[in-house]
């Protein structure tokens, strides 16, 4: 029996040290819920689900870039739907004009109601914006038809994390001169005849821009439920790298508790075995 060093005690309180450190860990998981909270944990699992966390980001953001780009789209086509409704309102005014049971004052109130509703399509084009961006345009030194005049930048919305997934849409100049209205007249009945073509190719041509609108807010409301069902996924998978399976850390918990307590009556077991040597020295 020797006194100096009590390797029984020293071999417990190692044993309790271990155990003590293993318990702070399952407390710490369990308290996180994350299985990886510092990289000794899983170096390679931390580098992995860090990447994976920065493109969730990425996604998040794309996702809500659709969601502002579809109501961009829709604010559009509303404005353009009351363009649509005024060149109804021109070709039946044309039309009416047109009729020889009119005199020349008639179709000049006829004309004055037209000029009215030119000078609102002009407004809408040079107004109406989306959170401070312009939607149209508006440019009375070009006289072609809209499809023919498209501004030189179009509007980019950034549909994906990386730089690369963007989605550009035209954006045309509204107004009466690019519709090639601005020289029309319902002032005489040769004149009223004269505007139901142009006014017909305008409606056509609000149509086709619409059609545009349409068309990108689709496509932004598809991308938008892509990216939903990536996130969800990448989501997962961060999970199944960096969250704490709470089972497997209860359970792990529960054996180093028991290990600890074990320990303990251990260390002190070991140390009241030196005390057996007072009694031969009694």
């Amino acid at each position: 029996m020797i006194i100096r060093n009590n390797i029984p005690g020293i071999n417990a309180n190692r044993n309790k040290g271990i155990s003590q450190g293993n318990l702070q860990k399952n407390l710490e998981k369990l308290s996180s819920g994350y299985r990886i909270n510092r990289a000794g944990d899983d170096a390679a699992g931390l580098a992995i689900s860090e990447l994976m966390r920065n493109q969730i980001r990425g996604l998040d953001q794309a996702m809500k870039n659709c969601n502002d780009g579809i109501s961009f789209t829709n604010t559009g086509d509303g404005a353009l739907a009351e363009v649509h409704s005024m060149l109804s309102r021109l070709k039946t005014l044309a039309v009416q004009s047109a009729n020889g049971t009119y005199n020349t004052a008639a179709r000049l109130n006829l004309d004055e109601e037209r000029q009215q509703l030119l000078d609102e399509m002009d407004r809408i084009g040079e107004t109406s914006h989306f959170a401070g961006i312009q939607l149209f345009g508006h440019d009375n030194s070009n006289k072609q038809p809209i499809p023919g005049q498209v501004p030189n930048d179009d509007v980019v919305f950034q549909v994906g994390p990386s730089a690369q997934e963007t989605l550009a849409m035209e954006r045309y100049y509204i107004g009466s001169a690019n519709m090639n209205l601005d020289t029309t007249s319902f002032a005489t009945l040769a004149d009223a005849n004269d505007a139901v073509p142009k006014i017909e190719e305008a409606i056509e041509a609000i149509a086709d821009v619409r059609a545009t609108f349409g068309a990108a807010s689709n496509r932004l409301q598809h991308a938008y439920n892509n990216l939903y069902v990536t996130d969800e996924n990448m989501n997962a998978a961060e999970a199944q790298i960096r969250d704490t399976n709470m089972a497997e850390e209860f359970t792990d918990f529960a054996k180093n508790n028991i290990l600890l307590q074990s320990s303990n009556a251990m260390a002190a077991q070991a140390n009241s075995t030196v005390e057996l040597v007072l009694n031969l020295l009694q």
